[in-house]
């Protein structure tokens, strides 16, 4: 009989989240059945990575490891519906970490952002807000590898460092520029083709205003948003995108998922060759789950923030 240490949320979010929202429990598990698994997690993110332990289930071999979304646990019994492999040639000497990283959903957010929406073409500028986050640092090393110019904002001088390292041409603390306005402009004076939006709220007030006319805008997270307890309300774009014709369109990785096994085999091959960089924010221990959560709300990560357990 296995034990299984798991969050669960106690009360739903009053604005920012607070310990007690969280309660940790102990379950005591059966024995799989015939076609289920035991799975342990290894490294939890919003999505849970984890090793298959125990097995009566022919495709998942005890050994296996796996993507799953099977919360805040460490141990899951399941009949393996929804457990995505790992893939099957992966290098030794890379992280299984990356999977819920550079090669894995933030990844594939990045990658299809600038490829199957915006449409990124080489010698284009690109701006990225949140981009020493999981996907937006991703999103500037991509557009770099394209001939692009990349702006990037961020909420520290040590995330701007951090940006500057990757290569990114232009990278501001949008915490401490006097104008959000005149960061943008100064960057680049003669506007952007594509924004990679991560935030919403007033940041994106303002970036709208320095597109280029029919420039494109992939929407991919609202951050400044999630944890209001009231609604933002305007300003308003609708003018600005009638002005500029400006092509604004939100999207989830999921779409192309058809296309999952061949994009992650190239977010690899640029990882191996030292074209793509990848950094965690690792936090060890189960128990320091919840904190781990509040900290990526605060921004206190740079690069993907997962959990060791």
């Amino acid at each position: 009989m296995v034990q299984a240490k798991t969050w669960i949320l106690t009360k739903h979010f009053d604005g920012f989240p607070k310990d007690s929202n969280f309660e940790l429990k102990v379950e005591e598990l059966p024995e799989p059945k015939d076609g289920e698994v035991l799975l342990e997690a290894v490294f939890l993110s919003v999505d849970p990575y984890m090793r298959v332990i125990q097995s009566k289930n022919p495709a998942f071999p005890v050994g296996s490891h796996v993507v799953a979304r099977s919360g805040w646990r460490t141990h899951t019994v399941c009949d393996g519906t929804g457990l995505t492999p790992i893939m099957a040639d992966w290098p030794q000497g890379v992280s299984l970490s990356l999977a819920l990283g550079t090669i894995g959903m933030p990844g594939l957010t990045a990658l299809y952002g600038i490829e199957e929406v915006l449409g990124l073409q080489k010698g284009e500028t690109l701006l990225v807000n949140a981009a020493a986050g999981a996907v937006g640092s991703v999103v500037g090393q991509i557009a770099k590898l394209k001939g692009c110019k990349v702006v990037g904002s961020a909420g520290s001088d040590a995330k701007v460092a951090f940006l500057k390292k990757l290569g990114f041409d232009e990278a501001f603390n949008y915490k401490t520029v006097g104008s959000l306005e005149e960061a943008l402009k100064k960057a680049s004076p003669d506007g952007y083709d594509c924004f990679f939006e991560n935030v919403g709220g007033s940041f994106s007030d303002v970036a709208l205003q320095q597109m280029k006319n029919f420039g494109r805008i992939a929407v991919c997270g609202s951050i400044s948003g999630y944890n209001d307890t009231t609604p933002q309300t305007g300003p308003y774009p609708h003018l600005t995108m009638i002005v500029k014709q400006l092509k604004m369109e939100g999207f989830m990785q999921t779409r192309w998922e058809h296309k999952h096994p061949e994009s992650l085999k190239r977010l690899m091959g640029w990882l191996k060759e030292g074209k793509l960089q990848s950094r965690e924010h690792v936090t060890k221990g189960f128990e320091n789950m919840p904190a781990a959560f509040m900290g990526l709300l605060r921004g206190e990560n740079i690069g993907k923030a997962i959990v060791a357990v």
